[in-house]
């Protein structure tokens, strides 16, 4: 058996990830055809899914898609707290209304944190967790609204320049 060294000083590091992890075909044909088989043989088992299965990998996908967005450093305004939770119903496939009724909320309360128009209630996040068995816990839904605060507060320069006024006296010194 030839050790990583002896494979490094024969081969380049692109001709290690297409020879030894990325192993195809290189023809392009063959590669469609392939690909094709793979579409096919993915639809048959998508077809044998139940409804459940089916809502409970979106459900997975939504959550690793929070996830991933979470530990990630940089914020992106189209994933804020009323994306999810718009993606969450969606992916139930429920009406806004239904789901508010099913959370015991007001639709149009429900309708203007999807928005982006109201922040929402901590009684919506602990009811998100309850309504999903806690498979999206509540510390989750907090994460996502501290991720915004954050963003807001280093960019928002106004809101500190208006609270400027209120601070009589500061340190002398910065560190």
């Amino acid at each position: 058996m030839k050790s990583l060294k002896d494979i490094e000083k024969k081969y380049t590091p692109e001709e290690m990830a297409e020879g030894l992890v990325f192993p195809g075909t290189q023809n392009p044909k063959e590669r469609e055809t392939a690909l094709a088989e793979f579409r096919k043989f993915r639809k048959k088992i998508a077809s044998v899914q139940s409804e459940k299965s089916k809502t409970i990998s979106q459900l997975l996908q939504l959550k690793f898609l929070m996830e991933d967005y979470l530990n990630a450093d940089t914020f992106n305004e189209d994933f804020h707290f009323g994306y999810f939770l718009k993606e969450y119903i969606r992916r139930l496939e429920k009406k806004n209304k239904e789901f508010a009724h099913e959370i015991d909320i007001d639709p149009t309360e429900l309708s203007q944190v999807i928005n982006k128009h109201r922040k929402p209630a901590e009684k919506l996040v602990f009811r998100l967790e309850i309504h999903s068995n806690k498979n999206f816990p509540a510390i989750m839904w907090f994460r996502l609204l501290e991720k915004e605060r954050m963003y807001e507060v280093l960019h928002d320069r106004d809101l500190i320049n208006s609270e400027r006024k209120y601070v009589t006296q500061k340190l002398e010194f910065s560190f």
